[in-house]
C-alpha cells in the first residue's frame, strides 16, 4: 500500500497491512499520527503523510523493508 502526499511518499508492505501488533506500533511511535490501527489493519491517513519529520521511528518499529518513507521531492529517495 503506498500513500504520496507533495512532498512525502510512505509506503507499507502488504505482508504487515493486516498485522494487528504492527497496526498499534506504527500508531504510537509516529509522532505526527501518519498511521491509524484501523480494527487491526495498518491504514496511512492521507492528510498528514506530508507531516513527516522524517523521524524513523516508523521504520526503526518495523524494518526499511515494511515501511518506506521516500522523499518525493529527491527523486523518490527512500529514507534508510
Amino acid at each position: 500500500m503506498r500513500t504520496d502526499g507533495t512532498f512525502i511518499g510512505i509506503e507499507v508492505s502488504d505482508a504487515i497491512v493486516d498485522d494487528a501488533a504492527v497496526a498499534a506500533k506504527l500508531r504510537e511511535v509516529c509522532p505526527v499520527d501518519i498511521y491509524s490501527d484501523a480494527n487491526g489493519k495498518v491504514e496511512i491517513v492521507a492528510g498528514n503523510v506530508d507531516e513527516c519529520v522524517l523521524c524513523r521511528l516508523c521504520i526503526d518499529a518495523t524494518s526499511s523493508e515494511q515501511v518506506k518513507v521516500l522523499k518525493l521531492y529527491d527523486n523518490e529517495a527512500s529514507l534508510a
